[in-house]
């Protein structure tokens, strides 16, 4: 009996190895530059694990938010924001976050404005990228009306520069932005500009899995995710995310967003 015991398990634990699992990314880039960034990676995870993983990209983030709240990723790498919700959805659970860094959003004024106190922006235009991007726009305006009491006009123009660019030339008042996209600007831009304040600071993203993977195999990826920033030969793959230091993340350092605030905030596509 204890053979036949032992021979089925050995089959089990084969199939597992022989499927095929998932990998989506929130589009933070077009899929050419993802591919670029997450495929090195995928492709060393499923050497130390045997397990293969197929890397999804698209093109827009309302697709990749339809994705996963249907639960069409196996594993996935996306906001802190989106973790929560895809745990509500589908159950999906964290696994990895970057340990060296934290999530923040930064609001940006004209330094030739003569604003100086948040106070000033009652009732302001302020750009933003998007509804739902995490530092630069949810974790700003629930800030701004929840901890400020502050009512203001959102303007969305797409895009981190146009942000700046805007504010620069006196077309709104103040834009959401976020640290490393404000330092990626022109020193010219960048002068023109000063940080008023900064919103509370949250976990980076993390790679999460569905529950429909069995646990030993999320085990380990997120074993080989660990063991990979650890290696002097291969922790270059996870710059390019990035993901520093990686740690191992849990759902409940994510789910104080929900007591932020945040729901009012976020925009369901």
């Amino acid at each position: 009996m204890k053979y036949l015991v032992a021979i089925l398990c050995l089959i089990h634990s084969s199939f597992l190895l022989a499927q095929e699992y998932t990998f989506g990314v929130v589009p933070q880039y077009e899929p050419q530059k993802l591919n670029t960034i997450w495929q090195p990676l995928l492709k060393q995870v499923s050497k130390q694990t045997g397990v293969t993983i197929k890397l999804i990209t698209v093109e827009s983030i309302p697709v990749f938010e339809k994705a996963f709240a249907n639960g069409e990723y196996d594993f996935a790498y996306m906001n802190p924001w989106h973790s929560v919700v895809a745990y509500e959805k589908q159950g999906y659970l964290p696994l990895i976050k970057d340990a060296g860094r934290k999530l923040q959003g930064i609001l940006v004024v004209n330094k030739d404005s003569g604003i100086d106190n948040l106070s000033q922006l009652e009732g302001a235009e302020i750009a933003f990228p998007a509804p739902n991007a995490l530092g630069a726009s949810l974790l700003m305006r629930a800030d701004l009306a929840l901890l400020y009491g502050l009512t203001i006009k959102p303007v969305y123009v797409q895009t981190h520069p146009s942000v700046y660019l805007n504010v620069a030339l006196h077309s709104t008042m103040a834009g959401g932005g976020v640290m490393g996209t404000f330092k990626q600007q022109p020193e010219s831009l960048q002068n023109k500009l000063k940080i008023l304040y900064k919103t509370r600071e949250i976990s980076r993203h993390p790679i999460v899995a569905h529950p429909k993977v069995d646990a030993a195999i999320q085990l380990k990826v997120q074993q080989a995710i660990l063991d990979i920033g650890q290696s002097s030969e291969h922790k270059h793959l996870l710059a390019g995310i990035p993901i520093i230091n990686p740690s191992i993340a849990n759902l409940a350092e994510y789910q104080q967003l929900t007591q932020w605030g945040l729901r009012s905030f976020y925009v369901e596509n």
